[in-house]
C-alpha cells in the first residue's frame, strides 16, 4: 500500500470515529493524524492522503481545519492522490450539507494533486452542497445524525472503490 495518512478534524468524535473506521478498512496501515496536531511538513512524506472534516452551523469548516486550511494551500501537493470525507446533517442543514468537505476541495483542487473517490449523489437527500460537482460529491459524505445505519457500508464500499489507487 502507498504511504497513506488519514488527516481529520473532529469536534464531537464522529469524524475521528469515521477516520478510524477508514483505517480499519485499510488494515490499520495508514497513519491517523488529528489536524489539530498537524503541520504541512507532516504531509510531505505521504503519497495518499485522506482528508476529513465535519461541517458546522451554516456550512462552516470544523474549527481545527480553519487554522490548517491556509497552511494546506501553501504546500506542494503535486503527485499526491487525495480522497475527501465529510460529515454533515442533511436534515437540519439541507442547504449546506458537507460544505466543510467542499471547502477543503476548493482549497486543494488546483494544487497539482489528483482528487479521487468521488461519490454519486443518488443515495443522499439534501438541497445544496458546495461539495457537489457535476452530480457527484467530491468525496464520501456521512450523516451520522440521520443515517448512521449507512455509515459502515458507505465506508466499506468507498474504500473498495479506492483500493486500486492505494496499491
Amino acid at each position: 500500500m502507498k504511504k497513506t495518512a488519514i488527516v481529520y478534524g473532529s469536534s464531537t468524535g464522529n469524524t475521528q470515529a469515521v477516520a478510524e473506521m477508514i483505517n480499519s478498512q485499510l488494515d490499520k496501515q495508514a497513519d491517523l493524524i488529528n489536524v489539530d496536531e498537524a503541520s504541512a511538513s507532516d504531509l510531505a512524506d505521504y503519497d495518499f492522503l485522506f482528508l476529513g472534516t465535519s461541517t458546522w452551523g451554516l456550512g462552516d469548516l470544523q474549527d481545527d481545519w480553519e487554522g490548517f486550511i491556509t497552511e494546506l494551500q501553501g504546500i506542494d501537493l503535486g503527485g499526491k492522490q487525495i480522497a475527501l470525507f465529510g460529515l454533515g446533517d442533511a436534515d437540519a442543514y439541507p442547504d449546506t450539507f458537507v460544505d466543510g468537505m467542499g471547502t477543503i476541495y476548493q482549497a486543494i483542487a488546483d494544487k497539482g494533486c489528483e482528487v479521487v473517490g468521488m461519490v454519486s449523489v443518488d443515495d443522499y437527500s439534501y438541497d445544496a452542497s458546495t461539495a457537489e460537482l457535476e452530480g457527484q460529491l467530491v468525496g464520501l459524505a456521512i450523516d451520522e445524525d440521520n443515517e448512521n445505519d449507512k455509515t459502515s457500508s458507505r465506508v466499506e464500499a468507498w474504500i473498495n472503490d479506492l483500493r486500486h489507487h492505494l496499491d
